[in-house]
Order: structure tokens, then C-alpha cells, then sequence
């Protein structure tokens, strides 16, 4: 593998090589045939895409890359006809209303995007949606909006090859905007190269491996992990639509069946989700003995969905040795840690209250089970540091984690003082590193994580995480959708109380009792946190603030909490000593709600 430089150096070789071997499959949403792309087809298809561009921009711009979820096929060729133009291609998931036209047009002025890659069918509908907003329109109607659909082989005999290197910046990818506003990180052609041979020997990879993916393919999991890694390794994906986990989460499982694929995965709620809504006839014709790596990152892993998981689908032949816990993100390409492929995951229980004073005490009674994350790969470095005083922390001490590697991308584009303050930490000898902004220590060499620096709270002097006090609320009673709940901190009179807002399951609007759910939340924070809960906000199927790779956006919960604009069924409210208005109604107007 050392032998590629730079991402065209792979997609030309596969063309050569392999050239009628099937490069990527997607399985539509509909119950049709799936439909293939070779390495031959795809290598044509990318040239045509880039002589196109090479006519009307120059080396170095960028080109904002829009598909819908379903032209998985047609976003493909054009993210890599980017690069093979000598242009810098941005991401971005498809806007499928107002709002998100919005924030496409944020990312089009953040980037400074010269043009605009879509499918014919999705340009008529933006078209459609411009026509009837003239500010979104000065903003996007200027560029160029090119269908690549409609643009014709015979262009690619015209393609010229750029001067690209290792250091050529290859794309960005906005990072999730899960703690703040979303920022373009500047992925480099080694970045890309480093990061795909991480994956491709942590994970054990070889040419007989193959993947399914319904990972969104605009953000770092599904681009990086979905898309680039199986050309790197030479191996086949088939790719899903995210909206397919949705509709129907057994279509995933049914896929690597069908598919026999050996690696597949992506978030905590996926597999939750997937458990959860199984039918036992459905296990009989589920044979997953081929899957033998179950990724799981991007959010917290937790214990008991992999046990919960490994124990309904073991009758289906999945081992629970598959699960590969593992940490990332963007402003580290994808891949920062993982474990050993042939080994079930580590997981320890440490004291509770230990934890929220930030010190690891293992074998408690009173315990939470945190899963390893394994390690760094292929000379990348983990260091945990004191976020204060940038003083590095023992082992079993909790820290901000800091990473260094050959993976670590560029900055951030147009943010020079973020780029300085994330990217460039100083470590004594050791040099530079990137601060994750994520809390974690380092046992037997191996890295837990704990939570984010943004997000813990300080409740009744002691750190709360919030992903703790989430998972007890989800689980104390029946009308709170899993993996759908934010607890966040509001300042009160003066003081930092506790707010939970959760998704309401569907089955239980027309019924809900409010003050009931609100008694059990309060309980069981109450007995597992030894915490008060000033405020709940019940809220409606769907609604909660997530980002577009399905993390929970706590902090948009909070301000759309203080703004009376969540989408809520019912709230219930603390009455302060200063008279507060404690409210246990259902129905709730959330022009009532006062900031």
C-alpha cells in the first residue's frame, strides 16, 4: 500500500487492474435490483466529472458536492472527479427543507465554493425551493449548479492530470456541529492515505473483505470508512440509504446476510435501534457468521447495547468477539483508536462517584460500565492532559484527550485562532498535538472515554456527564424513546440545575401522562445521580436537535429549551423558593414557556 501518494494514485491502479471488478453496489430503497459501478465504469465516470471541471475552474477551488441519499452512485464519481480536477471537494448532506437550504448556504460562503455538483432530478428541486426564498437565491443562485448526470463520457479523454502531493489538500469535511457551529476540517491526500491504512490493519482487512454501509457518505464515517477505505483495500461495499436504517432497521442486518459482508457498523443508536425493533420471525433468516468486524464510534459506546445486541442476534450467528469499539472524528481524517479485531471488548466498571470527581476507581458498588476504545495505530499518539493547566494526567486519571498522528488533518478553513488553539496544543518533547475537546483515560494502554469538556456539568458540586444521567432516563419508563433524550445545565437563580428533554415514543402521545414520566425521571436521577431536576420538556417523535450524523445536539436542545421553540407534548417545572411556575400540563404551547 505504500506505494500510493495520493487518492488517484488508487483509483487509477483499481481501473487498471481491476477494472471489471464491482467498485461499489447500492441497494435502492424499493424492493428492486441492486445496481453496481465497476472500478472501469467509475474511473470513466470520475474523468469526465473532472476535465468538465477542469474548464471552468482552477486547481485548489472548491466544489460543494450535493447529492440525495439515494445517488449513492452519482455522488461518488463526483467527489472523486474533484479531486481528480485538481479541486478541493466540501461535502454536504442534502437539504430537504428550508432550514437545511440555510445551512447549505452557510457552508457554500464558508467555503467559498465555486460551484455546485448535484443529480439533475435534485437540482429541479432546489430550483423549486429557491424560487420561492429571493435571499436564499442571491446566495446559491449565482454558482453554477452543475448535473452530473447530464455531463458526457467522452469528456474523459480530455481530463489533464493536476499536480497533486501528499500535502495537496484532497477535501473538507464540516465537522458535526454536535458542540458548536459547524467547521470546514482540511483533509490532506496523506491524511486520507494514513488514516485508510490505520483502518485497513486494525480492522484486518484483505481482499476478501467486504462491506455494507448505510453511513451518510457527506461526513467522515461514511466518506472515509464507507467509501475511500474500500477502494484503498481493493474490496467491494454495498451501500444503503441512511433513510433504509430508518424505515426499516432489520434492512441492514438483512444486507450483510445477503451480502455476506465481513465488516459493517456506525453509531450506539444503530445497533440499539436494530435490537429493539426485531421481530423473532425476522431472526430466522438472519445469518451474520460472516460479520466479523461490528465498528461501533462516533458516539458513546455503550455496554448494554452490546450486550444486548450479542445476546438477540446470537442465534443468528453473530459473536459477540466482532464488536470493535472505536474512537474518531473529522479533525483526525476518521480513525484515531481501536482495539484488537479477534478479541470482545474491554469494558470496566468504575465507581460512579469517583468519576464526577474525575479519578477512576475500579470494582465499585456503585459503578458505570465504560467500554475501551482500544489504541493508537501505525506510530499515532494519545496523550490525557489536564485541559487547564496542559499538564499531562497518570494512568487511570481523567483528561482532555490530545492526539498526534500522521492522520491529524490541516485546521480548520478560515478559522486561524481555532486552528492555533485545536490543532497546535504543545507537549513538551512530544511536541504537538490535536485537542479532542473529549474527556477519557488510559488504562493498560488502552483509551476510555468519558464525555465532553462542553458538556459536563457541575451539579451539586460534583461533574455530571450527561450521557450518564441520558441513559438512566431513557431506561425509567416506557414512553421515552431510547437514544433520543439530552440533560443539560440551565443557570437559575444563580445556580447550574438540571434539565432533561426527551423524545416521547408515538404510541403514547394521545395518552401521555405527564406527571408521571416526570415523577420517574426525577426518581431515577434522583437515586442514581444524587441529583434534582429542574426542568423536563416531553417532546414530539423525531423533534430532538441532532446533527446530521445522528449525535444529539445538546447544545442546540439548550438553546431552543431557553427559546421556547422545542416541539414539546408536555413539561413539567421545578417551583423555586423565588415562585417559579411549576407546570404539569399536557399540550404544551411553547410560546408559554418563558426563557
Amino acid at each position: 500500500m505504500a506505494k500510493y501518494l495520493t487518492i488517484i494514485d488508487i483509483l487509477r491502479d483499481r481501473s487498471e487492474n481491476l477494472p471489471e471488478q464491482i467498485a461499489y453496489r447500492f441497494l435502492p430503497e424499493v424492493e428492486t435490483d441492486s445496481v453496481g459501478l465497476t472500478y472501469r465504469q467509475l474511473e470513466t465516470q470520475v474523468r469526465a466529472i473532472a476535465a468538465y471541471l477542469q474548464s471552468i475552474i482552477t486547481p485548489g477551488e472548491r466544489i460543494l458536492v450535493v447529492y440525495p441519499y439515494t445517488a449513492a452512485l452519482e455522488f461518488i464519481p463526483s467527489f472523486f472527479g474533484c479531486i481528480y480536477a485538481g479541486a478541493i471537494a466540501v461535502t454536504s448532506n442534502p437539504p430537504l427543507n428550508e432550514e437545511a437550504i440555510v445551512k447549505l448556504a452557510q457552508r457554500v460562503e464558508s467555503s467559498q465554493a465555486k460551484a455546485i455538483l448535484t443529480t439533475e432530478s435534485f437540482l429541479l428541486h432546489i430550483q423549486e425551493k429557491l424560487g420561492k426564498n429571493p435571499d436564499l437565491a442571491a446566495t446559491l443562485g449565482h454558482l453554477p449548479w452543475i448535473a452530473t448526470d447530464k455531463i458526457s463520457l467522452s469528456h474523459a479523454s480530455q481530463w489533464v492530470e493536476p499536480k497533486i502531493y501528499k500535502d495537496t489538500l484532497a477535501f473538507f469535511q464540516y465537522t458535526s456541529g454536535s458542540t458548536g457551529k459547524p467547521k470546514g476540517v482540511m483533509v490532506t491526500h496523506g491524511n486520507v492515505l494514513h488514516n485508510s491504512q490505520v483502518i485497513y490493519q486494525s480492522f484486518e482487512h484483505n481482499a476478501d473483505s467486504r462491506v455494507v454501509s448505510w453511513l451518510p457518505m457527506f461526513h467522515d464515517m461514511g466518506l472515509v470508512g464507507g467509501v475511500v477505505q474500500p477502494l484503498y483495500g481493493g474490496f467491494p461495499v454495498i451501500l444503503m440509504s441512511p433513510m433504509a436504517l430508518i424505515q426499516k432497521p432489520i434492512g441492514w442486518l438483512e444486507a450483510i446476510s445477503q451480502y455476506k459482508a465481513t465488516t459493517s457498523g456506525g453509531p450506539n443508536f444503530a445497533y440499539d435501534l436494530v435490537a429493539r425493533q426485531v421481530k423473532p420471525k425476522q431472526l430466522e433468516s438472519l445469518d451474520l457468521s460472516s460479520w466479523s468486524v461490528a465498528f461501533s464510534g462516533a458516539e458513546t459506546v455503550r455496554a448494554g447495547t452490546l450486550a444486548r445486541f450479542a445476546e438477540t442476534f446470537a442465534p443468528c450467528g453473530f459473536r459477540r468477539e466482532a464488536f470493535y469499539p472505536c474512537y474518531g472524528m473529522a479533525e483526525a481524517t476518521l480513525f484515531i483508536t481501536g482495539g484488537a479485531k479477534t478479541k470482545p471488548p474491554v469494558i470496566k466498571n468504575v465507581d460512579a462517584d469517583a468519576l464526577t470527581e474525575n479519578r477512576i476507581v475500579l470494582g465499585s458498588g456503585n459503578s458505570r460500565a465504560v467500554v475501551s476504545c482500544g489504541w493508537g495505530w501505525l506510530g499515532d499518539k494519545i496523550a490525557i492532559v489536564d485541559p487547564e493547566s496542559h499538564i499531562p494526567r497518570g494512568e487511570g486519571e481523567v483528561g482532555e484527550i490530545w492526539v498526534a498522528g500522521a492522520g491529524v488533518a490541516q485546521g480548520y478553513w478560515n478559522e486561524p485562532s481555532e486552528t492555533e488553539r485545536t490543532f497546535n496544543a504543545f507537549l513538551g518533547e512530544q511536541g504537538h498535538f490535536l485537542r479532542t475537546g473529549d474527556l477519557g483515560f488510559l488504562q493498560d494502554g488502552e483509551l476510555f472515554i468519558t464525555g465532553r469538556i462542553k458538556d459536563v456539568m457541575i451539579l451539586w458540586g460534583r461533574y455530571r456527564y450527561p450521557q450518564d444521567i441520558e441513559l438512566t432516563v431513557e431506561k425509567c419508563h416506557p414512553a421515552l424513546r431510547p437514544s433520543c433524550g439530552a440533560a443539560f445545565s440551565v443557570e437559575i437563580e444563580d445556580d447550574e440545575r438540571l434539565v432533561i428533554v426527551h423524545e416521547v415514543e408515538r404510541s403514547y402521545w394521545r395518552q401521555l401522562n405527564v406527571e408521571e414520566v416526570a415523577i420517574a425521571i426525577r426518581q431515577a436521577v434522583a437515586v442514581e445521580h444524587t441529583a434534582e431536576v429542574y426542568a423536563i420538556a416531553l417532546l414530539k417523535t423525531g423533534s430532538i436537535p441532532k446533527t446530521t450524523s445522528g449525535k444529539i445536539q445538546r447544545r442546540t436542545c439548550r438553546s431552543q429549551f431557553l427559546a421556547g421553540t422545542l416541539n414539546i407534548l408536555g413539561q413539567w417545572r421545578l417551583q423555586t423558593e423565588k415562585g417559579a411556575v411549576s407546570e404539569l400540563a399536557n399540550n404544551y404551547s411553547s410560546q408559554d414557556e418563558s426563557s
